[in-house]
């Protein structure tokens, strides 16, 4: 029988990661509030609980994709939460992105309950979720690891075990980071084009076909140019990722301006109504200013 695994989060990614876990014949308990999503899954071959506690009794596996550490920390320790209930030995596969003093926590609760703790953020969207083709950067020990890579297996392409508990979770948010500021830096690019009376296609095919022409450029700048702002990853996530690693940096005696730069953007983005696009609706954020 394949290893009994519990689920937390169905969102945009963790849709596809549960449904992959599924089709390769893992029995999955998960745990969601929205009735919808519950019989959707169900329908599925998943099993509905109706707490996370009630999710991981008897998981040998239990993963989680929720959106920060205060959903994870409900999650894992609230009321009826996994940790309260979870069996000796289990594997924890913390696949969100996370402040790395939450995952250092979370890592010790679990040690007291005697279980491991993998933090195992991902690269990807949510077509490579839907595909299983995420990368896994992880962190905890070798051997929690080699218990859990079927798991991994299942849901993506590769593994990268960056190290010790935490690694994994400072992987994801120098990339996020990188992510954000590069954004930011293409919106103000675009302003300044606009402004000061350049043609935008053409400019915007100069920079692509040129040293700026990164892979994460172009897919921007199509979005942008389409107008198609549906969320792959949303900007209020950015904003979120960008504050986690500027609080790193700072700890780290980083004093990482740029990502303190790109941050107040997003920032005056979500103000203006537009955390719940994709993080490429940035673009659009100097158009909308006035000119000072």
């Amino acid at each position: 029988m394949s290893a009994r695994i519990a689920f937390f989060g169905l969102g945009i990614m963790g849709s596809g990661m549960v449904r992959r876990l599924i089709a390769a014949g893992f029995p999955v308990r998960f745990h969601t509030r929205d009735p919808e999503k519950a019989a959707a899954f169900a329908a599925e071959g998943g099993r509905p609980a109706a707490s996370p506690g009630d999710a991981v009794i008897d998981a040998e596996y239990v993963v989680s994709m929720v959106a920060d550490d205060a959903a994870s920390r409900a999650t894992w320790l609230g009321p009826q939460g996994a940790l309260a209930e979870v069996r000796r030995g289990a594997v924890l596969i913390e696949c969100s992105t996370l402040s790395i003093g939450w995952v250092r926590e979370l890592a010790a609760a679990a040690a007291a309950k005697g279980c491991e703790l993998l933090d195992a953020p991902v690269t990807g969207t949510q077509s490579h979720a839907a595909a299983g083709e995420l990368r896994f950067l992880v962190g905890g020990s070798a051997a929690a690891l080699e218990k859990a890579r079927p798991v991994l297996a299942a849901m993506g392409k590769s593994v990268v075990h960056m190290g010790g508990t935490g690694t994994g979770a400072m992987m994801k948010l120098v990339n996020n980071f990188l992510c954000g500021v590069q954004a930011a830096s293409l919106a103000e690019a675009i302003g300044l084009m606009e402004r000061s009376g350049l043609d935008r296609e053409k400019a915007l095919d100069v920079l692509l076909d040129g040293a700026p022409g990164s892979p994460l450029f172009k897919t921007i700048a199509a979005r942008g140019r389409a107008r198609d702002f549906t969320p792959v990853f949303r900007l209020r996530l950015m904003a979120k990722d960008l504050t986690y690693a500027l609080n790193e940096g700072r700890q780290n005696g980083i004093p990482m301006t740029t990502a303190d730069a790109a941050l107040r953007l997003f920032r005056e983005a979500i103000q203006a109504g537009n955390g719940e696009k994709d993080f490429s609706a940035i673009l659009e954020q100097l158009l909308r200013s006035p000119a000072k």
